[in-house]
């Protein structure tokens, strides 16, 4: 029997890199996407040396450039026949409010239309290798924001904290969207909260300034390991308790119940049609 091939966005560092050893020691494919050539070929390397399993890629590519996602998703379908597992899990946390090359405020783009393309790109592949699953990491902030449908990009009040609230709910609807889509399809769309988990996102931010990058490492230790908040991802994507398991959310490996407006169907398929316009998306799956 063929490995199971695993693809994890983020893969070579913090949650990614753990829910990549976390499959890797399953004996799946890994297929890790990272931006940084120099950084993905350690983590590669590391990753092979720490399991064991030989079949680790790599495939490089921004999230934050929709030619990028395409390209990557094009990359995907000619090197592999099947794909089991898409985990997205990349994402960024800026306090100063940017634009990517498409024009579109960066931790929207990132944190969420990227999961949204690049999955629907992926349809196809995941629909061979049935039964799939589509994990999306989310997050409990969630409960905090609303989609802004009238200022989507905050061009009004940017923090970057409403920016990334507003991408993990949108992330969520998503994911129910997906599995209601997607139904009888056998590929299944679940989402889930790490926990608070200290990776070294926040310190990639420029704009952080000194007192408060002094602050962030004197309390990350605080916080949940890599590998701890990687557990969830990790059995949500391999294993066999949640075989045909759709539509939920989970903490701790459990389902629970997301924010009210997260339920909300009108506010998702509306969300789907902006998405699909602003990704160019126009055979999104419907």
């Amino acid at each position: 029997m063929e490995p199971r091939v695993c693809l994890i966005t983020g893969a070579n560092s913090g949650l990614g890199k753990a829910t990549a050893v976390g499959l890797a020691r399953t004996g799946s494919k890994i297929v890790m996407v990272c931006r940084d050539r120099v950084r993905g070929e350690e983590t590669q390397n590391e990753i092979r040396a720490l399991t064991g399993n030989p079949d680790i890629d790599l495939i490089l590519a921004d999230l934050s450039s929709q030619s990028e996602v395409r390209r990557l998703a094009e990359d995907v379908k000619s090197r592999y026949s099947r794909l089991d597992v898409l985990v997205n899990n990349a994402g960024v946390a800026l306090r100063r409010r940017s634009l990517t090359v498409d024009g579109i405020e960066t931790v929207l783009a990132v944190n969420y239309l990227a999961p949204f393309l690049l999955t629907n790109l992926l349809l196809d592949v995941l629909k061979v290798s049935v039964p799939a699953r589509v994990v999306n990491v989310a997050g409990d902030f969630h409960r905090r924001a609303t989609i802004r449908f009238d200022d989507l990009m905050f061009e009004k009040d940017y923090t970057g904290a409403h920016a990334n609230n507003q991408a993990k709910l949108a992330l969520i609807l998503f994911t129910y969207e997906l599995a209601r889509r997607m139904q009888r399809s056998g590929i299944t769309a679940n989402c889930l909260h790490p926990g608070a988990v200290g990776t070294d996102g926040p310190l990639k931010d420029p704009d952080l300034s000194p007192l408060s990058r002094l602050l962030y490492k004197m309390v990350r230790a605080f916080f949940l390991s890599p590998e701890r908040g990687a557990q969830t991802a990790i059995y949500l994507a391999s294993s066999p308790e949640v075989e045909g398991v759709t539509g939920r959310y989970f903490i701790k490996k459990r389902p629970v119940k997301s924010s009210a407006k997260s339920y909300d169907q009108e506010i998702a398929r509306r969300l789907w049609e902006m998405s699909s316009r602003l990704t160019g998306l126009s055979f999104a799956v419907s």
